[in-house]
C-alpha cells in the first residue's frame, strides 16, 4: 500500500498549485490514509476557500470522495501506472468498501 500511498500523493501534489488570485495546498492525515487539496482564493475583494479534492486510501483502494477538477484525479492516477479496478469514485455513486 504504501507504493500506491505515494502514487496518489504525487498525482495529489500536481492539483496543489499557485494560481493568479489562489494557493491550493495539498493536506495529508498523519496515518496517510486522508489526503484532500484545499483551495484558498481571492476574487472581487472576496476570499474564497473550497476542497477541490478529497480522497480516503481504504483497504488497497483510491477512494475519491470529491473532485470538482477540469482534469479528474483518476485520469491522472491512471496515467500514473494506478489501475482503475483499484479506484472508487464515491462521488460517482461507485460502491466504497466497508473499512477493516
Amino acid at each position: 500500500m504504501d507504493n500506491l500511498k505515494n502514487l496518489v500523493k504525487k498525482a495529489m501534489a500536481g492539483y496543489a498549485v499557485r494560481g493568479f488570485n489562489s494557493d491550493a495546498s495539498l493536506t495529508i492525515s498523519s496515518d496517510e490514509n486522508l489526503l484532500t487539496v484545499v483551495d484558498i482564493a481571492h476574487m472581487n475583494g472576496q476570499r474564497l476557500v473550497a476542497t477541490s479534492l478529497i480522497v480516503r486510501l481504504v483497504n488497497n483502494y483510491v477512494v475519491i470522495e470529491h473532485d470538482d477538477n477540469n482534469k479528474p484525479l483518476v485520469d491522472a492516477l491512471i496515467q500514473l501506472g494506478v489501475p482503475r479496478s483499484q479506484i472508487i469514485l464515491a462521488y460517482a455513486n461507485e460502491s466504497v468498501p466497508e473499512v477493516a
